[in-house]
């Protein structure tokens, strides 16, 4: 094999290439701009979001409470919630989004509060809704506050300690580091980013040196160039990898710069009550790490696109053939976001679901070298079978010159 000669059709294809506006997008404009928008953007405008609706005061409904004017009156004077005149469609209200929530004071609540009677307080919401959840988490506040002076104050009619009510206290303790609790929950949603933009990096130009070949004729004229099929073949998957690897390191390392630039940001917005996921930290040697990892799976869709667009005729239809590719990567890429799914010797053997793992245990710190090792070694295993199919469907005529 000539490597001179390789050398000059890949030179030759990324010249053309980097002419091409639509590579030069896939390849350098995406992953600069999609996670600085992502991390930045998106959570400035989760943020200014989740802040508007805090400061909403929503509208709740009470009820019942008819013989309970002391529980009544305390309501009336929340300043953090507006109370509207009770209707027996409050469910449909609080669906519909009309009304926040509403609360019910069960029969006789003051006097069972002063006789020391249990009863129950019942709060209507609809969960998962932001706005409906603040305004029963306020009411909830309310009577817990309530509850709690109740006993303090029974206790005091009876001149008891109020450690009798609450004999000890439960405390939980967290052993694991900041940046490994960040790790486990924003962990997967960085390689799964990293390995979408891979394929997509590599998508365009795969298309355009095969399909996009054939569909403007020059097949043929590069077909007779004295450099044989073999060469031409390996210069175009090393062009299609460029591709590929430019976007994955542009990924990484735009994610490493957002992020930095996002903690400090959402830290002023939260005055430095930093959640746990605030805490990741990307390192040196977790980029490095991942950029290993996830080179063999570089090398596997440079390989499999460009065999996939020498079946087509056109860009179009390359398009078409591809486009389920899309599928099969994103489903394990988003399998490693599931609660409970873990990095095993068996999954390990699995296509991008292994670098999806192995990239998200990186990030929170933890190197299992041996798996690492195994997922690099299938990779490679894999990323060679389709190059092999890539170099032996360029020796077919009647996959060239499909009309």
């Amino acid at each position: 094999m000539s490597v001179r000669n390789v050398g000059i059709v890949y030179r030759k294809e990324l010249i053309d290439s980097l002419r091409d506006r639509r590579t030069v997008i896939s390849m350098i404009v995406v992953p600069l701009l999609v996670m600085p928008l992502l991390t930045i953007g998106m959570g400035a405008l989760s943020l200014t979001l989740v802040s508007l609706a805090m400061k909403e005061v929503p509208s709740v409904m009470i009820l019942g409470g008819e013989d309970s004017p002391r529980v009544m009156a305390d309501l009336q004077r929340l300043n953090d919630v507006r109370i509207v005149p009770a209707k027996p469609d409050y469910a449909e209200e609080i669906s519909n989004k009309e009304i926040r929530a509403a609360v019910e004071i069960p029969k006789g609540f003051d006097a069972k509060l002063a006789g020391g009677e249990s009863s129950t307080v019942k709060i209507f919401m609809y969960e998962g809704e932001l706005k409906s959840g603040f305004g029963a988490d306020r009411l909830q506040r309310f009577f817990r506050e309530m509850r709690d002076r109740t006993v303090r104050e029974h206790l005091q009619a009876r001149q008891l300690p109020e450690t009798v009510a609450r004999p000890f206290d439960i405390e939980e303790k967290n052993v694991a580091p900041p940046e490994k609790v960040g790790g486990v929950l924003l962990g997967g949603i960085i390689p799964y980013f990293v390995i979408l933009l891979c394929l997509t990096g590599a998508m365009y130009p795969a298309m355009d040196l095969t399909a996009g070949e054939k569909e403007r004729g020059t097949m043929e004229t590069i077909l007779c160039s004295p450099v044989s099929r073999t060469h031409l073949v390996l210069g175009k998957f090393l062009m299609v990898l460029t591709a590929s690897i430019a976007t994955a390191i542009l990924t990484i390392a735009s994610m490493a710069v957002s992020f930095g630039a996002g903690k400090k940001m959402l830290l002023a917005f939260t005055y430095g009550a930093a959640d746990a996921a605030l805490q990741i930290t990307i390192t040196g040697k977790a980029i490095v790490s991942i950029f290993i990892v996830v080179l063999p799976l570089a090398v596997f869709f440079s390989a499999a696109l460009l065999a996939l667009s020498l079946f087509a005729k056109s860009f179009k239809e390359a398009q078409s053939y591809i486009s389920p590719l899309m599928i099969v990567v994103v489903l394990p890429a988003v399998a490693a976001l599931l609660p409970g799914v873990e990095l095993t010797p068996a999954l390990a053997l699995l296509p991008v679901l292994n670098t999806s793992l192995v990239s998200k245990e990186i990030i929170s710190g933890t190197y299992h070298w041996d798996l690492i090792a195994l997922i690099f070694l299938s990779s490679s295993a894999y990323a060679s079978v389709a190059l092999a199919i890539a170099v032996k469907l360029f020796q077919r005529e009647d996959v060239l010159f499909r009309t």
